[in-house]
């Protein structure tokens, strides 16, 4: 094994992954992600942007390749190894939130801290801390099922975001929210993550989310492709493609 370059905290090399049923997911996949960068993973559904960012955060052991953290080998560690890798470094946002339905929402948020050993206060003060900037932060004491949709998803955002991790894996984070509040969460959860030098692997399949990123990596039927952009047709062009189709 060849250890990664010391700048990419996430290196993953030749990635493959077969669903149980045998039908592949990731093709021969390799990327670099720098530290303190915002990478998103772009592509339609069922490209393999879902399990690679679960192949590369360990909640799944790749068929064939390698994944690395901080030049650390993911893919050869046990079950017990890998959970405590997500616990202590890694946060997660899935596309639908998923809370504990026995815990208000400060709970909730402040959940993965006291998982670490922090103490009830600080982890409430971190938590109510994120809550308040994803403008959630006065339902702090209901529980999830008083919430919307939406706004379950922005508690979901804050317990990801609370214990300020190494990397956070977002998979179509935004896709319970409206568009009025996508591109002010989003913006949160970007600006946030910049100015605590928090690394972000982002799925998605909206060109608008894509753009907030740094760098864009393209996906389709689980390899990467290059992503060509056709300058836009003036009206001079279209109607002469138009007199010629005549």
């Amino acid at each position: 094994m060849v250890a990664p370059p010391d700048n990419d905290v996430l290196w993953a090399r030749a990635l493959h992954f077969q669903h149980h049923d045998g039908t592949p997911a990731l093709g021969g996949v390799s990327l670099g992600v720098r530290e303190g960068e915002i990478l998103a993973v772009s592509g339609p559904r069922g490209s393999g942007k879902t399990t690679l960012l679960r192949c590369l955060s360990g909640l799944e052991r790749p068929s064939r390749g390698e994944v690395w953290f901080n030049s650390v080998p993911v893919h050869t560690m046990g079950p017990m190894t890998r959970e405590r890798l997500r616990r202590d470094r890694f946060g997660w946002i899935d596309p639908a939130p998923v809370l504990v339905p026995e815990l208000n929402v400060w709970e909730n948020a402040a959940l993965p801290l006291m998982l670490r050993g922090t103490s009830r206060r600080r982890a409430k003060t971190a938590a109510l801390e994120w809550l308040d900037r994803l403008d959630i932060g006065d339902h702090a004491r209901k529980r999830p099922h008083e919430l919307r949709q939406a706004e379950r998803q922005r508690v979901s955002i804050a317990r990801a975001l609370a214990p300020a991790p190494t990397v956070l894996f977002a998979d179509e984070p935004t896709a319970p929210l409206h568009s009025a509040d996508r591109a002010q969460v989003l913006r949160t959860l970007t600006t946030a993550a910049r100015s605590h030098g928090i690394t972000v692997v982002l799925a998605t399949h909206e060109a608008e989310t894509a753009a907030l990123a740094d760098r864009t990596v393209s996906l389709l039927d689980g390899r990467r492709v290059n992503t060509v952009h056709l300058p836009p047709v003036t009206e001079a062009e279209g109607r002469a493609a138009c007199s010629l189709s005549v």
